[in-house]
């Protein structure tokens, strides 16, 4: 059993399939393969998960500010690999993550 922990108002992780809702359950307990390039790590939370104050979810860093987790600073490669990482993630096409979620509550 991986215990993970998520902001207390972050969305309750979807059905597989159903659309993302940025719960950052996924995230929070592997990184993806952009993650995993990003993180440095295979296992654990990945180093670009943010959460988003406003809008109570997480997001992918590499998707919002790829430069913040890049050795330069470039607007043309920042915008190709936004996009190259909305592609590897398969950002939009729904949730993809198997994880059993338990709160404290159900503890």
């Amino acid at each position: 059993m991986q215990i993970i922990h998520l902001h207390p108002l972050a969305p309750t992780k979807p059905a597989v399939g159903a659309v993302c809702n940025g719960c950052g359950v996924c995230c929070a307990a592997e990184p993806c393969p952009v993650g995993v390039l990003i993180s440095r790590k295979r296992r654990g939370r990945c180093a670009a998960l943010v959460w988003d104050e406003a809008q109570h979810r997480y997001w992918c860093g590499m998707l919002l500010e790829p430069a913040r987790y890049l050795p330069v600073n470039w607007p043309w490669l920042n915008r190709r690999i936004s996009r190259w990482a909305q592609r590897s993630i398969a950002a939009g096409i729904g949730c993809d993550s198997d994880c059993v979620v338990a709160t404290e509550l159900d503890a």
